[in-house]
């Protein structure tokens, strides 16, 4: 039976608590069936490098020459409409907005997700290992950002699934946090637990549900245990206001701020569109 994207949700009480106890929040499906089949034919043509327009993508990245390696692209949204439509969708601003308490949500950049699927093989290549999304963004004075995981297909751990570290995000920026690519996930779990309680919770999706989780949530995957791809859209988003830290770490996105960026400089205009303003 057929469920129908829920495009009326708002954040209640409960989802809050839920989110600023655990760190991440499951949506209800945001996404109609018709949606994800277009999402689906995007990554056919995303990784066929059959783009609209143009341009070009941020980044291309695939962790290893393994054909079961996953595969991730930067900003899809600037080569494909269904992607742009997506991870720029007002009612999923707004949702992001309710659970961090602001009154703006902007697109920090997306990611195009696609996790191989490798059956009973013995690798691995499919991991992502334990991260904190703000690892990467520390060039961001805002560590309140969040990350919206959109599921493409029935998503649990058996096709490499997320899992996240229940109240990780109350821990603040752990150093060398940046260790989404290190696929070794016991060493990762032995070096960031150290000091903090350790719990583990898978993020079982529809097709078509979110998980939105705190850039500051650690969490990772495995392996794709299935014969078919796991594929997803991601879109990290920021609050209003979010400006350059200048010094201390580098990363793409300062590029989009013009030859000389300088310390406390908006991200904003076109390269970070605007999703939600609640003004």
């Amino acid at each position: 039976m057929k469920v129908q994207a829920d495009r009326t949700y708002q954040i209640k009480e409960q989802d809050r608590q839920k989110f600023d106890r655990d760190g991440y929040w499951i949506s209800p499906k945001l996404i109609s069936d018709e949606q994800i089949a277009k999402l689906r034919e995007a990554h056919e043509r995303l990784w066929s490098g059959d783009y609209d327009g143009d341009g070009y993508t941020m980044n291309h990245f695939r962790l290893s020459s393994n054909p079961d390696a996953l595969r991730k692209i930067d900003n899809g949204w600037w080569v494909n409409d269904e992607v742009h439509r997506v991870v720029t969708d007002p009612f999923i601003g707004e949702l992001a907005a309710d659970l961090l308490g602001t009154d703006e949500i902007r697109l920090w950049h997306d990611q195009v997700i696609y996790k191989p699927g490798i059956g009973d093989k013995a690798s691995a290549d499919g991991n992502v290992g334990w991260h904190q999304d703000y690892g990467y963004w520390q060039c961001s004075n805002n560590p309140n950002m969040i990350t919206v995981w959109i599921a493409l297909q029935d998503t649990d751990l058996t096709n490499g699934g997320m899992m996240t570290i229940l109240g990780s995000h109350k821990w603040g920026l752990i150093p060398d946090s940046d260790s989404f690519f290190n696929q070794d996930m016991e060493q990762l779990k032995e070096k960031y637990s150290a000091g903090h309680e350790w719990v583990e919770e898978p993020c079982i999706l529809k097709a078509g549900q979110a998980s939105f989780h705190h850039g500051l949530t650690f969490h990772g995957s495995g392996a794709n245990k299935t014969h078919d791809p796991r594929l997803s859209i991601v879109a990290h988003l920021m609050p209003g206001g979010t400006a350059y830290r200048a010094g201390v770490q580098r990363h793409d996105n300062v590029r989009l701020l013009g030859p000389r960026p300088k310390d406390g400089q908006l991200f904003t205009g076109e390269y970070f569109p605007l999703l939600f303003n609640r003004k």
